[in-house]
């Protein structure tokens, strides 16, 4: 039979090891949370964080929470890519991620197949949408956006106007 002095030596050594234990997880979750405060200030979305200077590209950075890089990456487009390819890529990206439209008659699922898993994703959508904006703000900010024509002046819609005077 073990002497009760061997188990109470034991149980106190076995006790400051798990005190000590869960002294260092308490001291190491109080790290955790100093840094991930400091982590959720300074991680910002594609590096919009960095974009600290008063330059108008960092402000267009902060404004659509997206690099121009990122935007390129997006829209799988260069620096040189013409407003006519980037909006091509843009339209197919934006078709590519719309939910298909719903059909007239409700079609009878087959027995025996499974049903088809949806495509369309709303996230995406958005984040090719922004992308364009995007791309949008550097020409315009660069200058060399193609200008949208103006808008035709109003027709008259009365008959009865006055011919000017001779």
């Amino acid at each position: 039979m073990a002497s009760p002095r061997i188990l109470v030596n034991i149980l106190v050594s076995g006790s400051k090891a798990l005190g000590r234990a869960f002294y260092e997880a308490g001291r190491q979750a109080a790290k955790n949370v100093k840094s991930s405060q400091q982590a959720a200030l300074a991680s910002d979305a594609a590096g919009v964080g960095n974009a600290t200077s008063t330059s108008p590209t960092d402000q267009l950075t902060r404004q659509h929470r997206m690099t121009i890089d990122e935007a390129q990456l997006i829209l799988n487009v260069k620096k040189d890519t013409p407003m006519e390819q980037v909006l091509k890529n843009y339209e197919h990206l934006f078709k590519a991620n719309s939910p298909p439209a719903k059909p007239e008659k409700p079609v009878k699922p087959v027995t025996g197949k499974q049903a088809a898993i949806p495509t369309h994703s709303h996230y995406l959508q958005s984040k090719v949408f922004r992308a364009k904006e995007r791309w949008e703000a550097e020409l315009k900010l660069s200058g060399s956006a193609p200008e949208a024509p103006p808008p035709p002046p109003p027709q008259p819609t009365s008959s009865t106007t006055t011919p000017p005077p001779s």
